[in-house]
């Protein structure tokens, strides 16, 4: 490059560099003249007031982003702009002037003050703005009682450490509290609104008042997350619980159905355990139903073993009591709608086969006990004289065939024949009541699956809209 174009082009930047400059601009020796007017005699433990009766207002507000807006006046901080070039304001750092020592009460970090220290802008009137970036934590008290439908009220309250109400007075920056207009959506809670308060309070160590402002941060938890990812498979869980009632006690999968489900369900506790709270102070909404459907699907399970048990019953080691058969047989298979093949269960069939066992039981109580045993009609008390002569014919008739050789052998047979049809015949009734009761504890066990699937479900349902129904609200997106 030639170096003529260079020289050309230092002259053109200085100009452009000098054009730029303020003209006439004497800011810099006046704001160190009067730097060093105000801060020569200035104490920082002295409280900036005219008369040190007087308290002195400090407005505090507070943007939830973070952000603490302090402002205050100070009495020793005022000047005159025209005796110092037109100077309106300074920055001046907070350990050279006196500021306001207001802390977080209920504080939980570990340094207790977790502001960043800013300058301080000092106008010519003597107002002071201090505005300290911070991350606050508090401790708050959590209500999971309604968890996760729950709302959060945290309190943060701010005041001065050392000076009371007298002097210093505390005062909220707006009457609306908190300013909200930069905050930003968080994923979990919704922010319903931060109010602010200002309390005078009489502490047991001082006689004097102190000042606070508490800004309230209500929050409500978000609930579709929980929804879709808690309430949805709790529900489908259990009403695959439910499915194992409808399964045949014959598939030999119906025991192992239930316990599969029991198990399935008692891993996914075990996960969502690590969601909720673990606090001891009340049981959340959400464990609570939780554990309404843990006992459910339990109680399923000890059921399924009850159905199979009468499922599997058998005539030579059961005989089934009286009031099995009159609630599972009659009264509950009526009450649900169920029947038998060519057995139509009405409120009349039951009054009408009670009332015939009444009669049986009449009748074999009027019988005399060899009756009863040979399960004859007993006419003989009844017709005495009858049966006196029929039997002495008998006997008679008895001692005739006796003397013929010729009859007492096709006497033997047809004797033998007839123990033989006896025989056959009561084997035969022996196994068709077998069958019969075979078939009574197997309508039973049918009868109490049908019950428990209609009550289990009504429980579901039930316990399923309580829980929705009881929440402070349903679904916040």
């Amino acid at each position: 490059m030639d170096p003529r174009t260079v020289t050309a082009f230092g002259l053109l930047a200085s100009t452009l560099l000098v054009l730029t400059l303020p003209i006439g601009t004497e800011q810099g020796p006046h704001e160190r003249r009067l730097l060093n007017e105000l801060l020569d005699n200035y104490n920082t433990l002295e409280r900036p007031v005219a008369n040190e009766s007087e308290p002195l207002e400090v407005k505090f507000g507070l943007t939830l982003q973070q952000i603490i807006d302090v402002e205050w006046n100070d009495y020793n901080l005022r000047w005159n702009e025209t005796e110092f070039g037109g100077v309106k304001d300074l920055r001046i750092t907070p350990n050279k002037i006196w500021r306001p020592d207001i802390l977080m009460y209920n504080s939980a970090d570990e340094g207790f003050d977790g502001t960043y220290h800013t300058n301080v802008v000092v106008r010519h009137d003597g107002g002071c703005l201090y505005v300290p970036p911070g991350i606050f934590k508090s401790t708050c008290k959590m209500d999971i009682a309604w968890f996760p439908f729950d709302d959060q009220h945290c309190d943060m309250k701010f005041g001065s450490w050392t000076y009371d109400g007298n002097q210093l007075d505390l005062v909220l920056n707006s009457e609306e509290g908190g300013d909200l207009s930069d905050f930003i959506t968080n994923g979990e809670w919704y922010l319903l609104g931060m109010p602010g308060k200002k309390n005078t309070i009489m502490y047991q160590c001082c006689p004097e008042p102190y000042v606070d402002v508490t800004f309230t941060i209500q929050i409500r938890r978000r609930t579709l997350y929980y929804f879709f990812n808690l309430i949805v498979p709790c529900v489908l869980i259990s009403s695959m619980a439910l499915l194992g009632f409808t399964l045949p006690p014959d598939s030999g999968e119906k025991l192992t159905l239930g316990v599969t489900i029991l198990l399935s369900l008692t891993v996914f506790l075990n996960l969502v355990a690590e969601t909720l709270p673990q606090v001891s102070d009340a049981i959340p909404l959400l464990g609570t139903y939780f554990n309404c459907i843990m006992f459910m699907v339990a109680s399923s399970v000890v059921l399924t073993v009850v159905v199979l048990n009468y499922h599997h019953r058998t005539a030579d080691i059961h005989e089934m009591p009286q009031w099995i058969k009159s609630v599972f047989l009659q009264w509950l298979p009526w009450f649900l709608g169920m029947s038998r093949p060519g057995k139509k269960i009405t409120r009349k069939t039951i009054m009408m086969s009670n009332r015939m066992k009444e009669l049986e039981l009449k009748e074999r109580s009027s019988k005399s006990l060899l009756a009863n045993v040979l399960d004859i009609d007993d006419d003989f008390r009844h017709h005495s004289a009858t049966a006196a002569n029929s039997t002495s014919a008998f006997l008679r008739g008895a001692a005739t065939l006796d003397d013929s050789s010729g009859c007492s052998s096709a006497h033997r047979e047809l004797q033998a024949i007839l123990r033989e049809l006896q025989f056959i015949t009561g084997r035969m009734r022996k196994e068709d009541e077998e069958a019969e009761l075979i078939s009574d504890w197997k309508f039973a066990a049918m009868v109490v699956d049908r019950f428990c699937l209609i009550i289990f479900t009504l429980f579901t349902v039930i316990a399923t809209v309580a829980v929705l129904l009881s929440a402070p609200h349903i679904i916040v997106q």
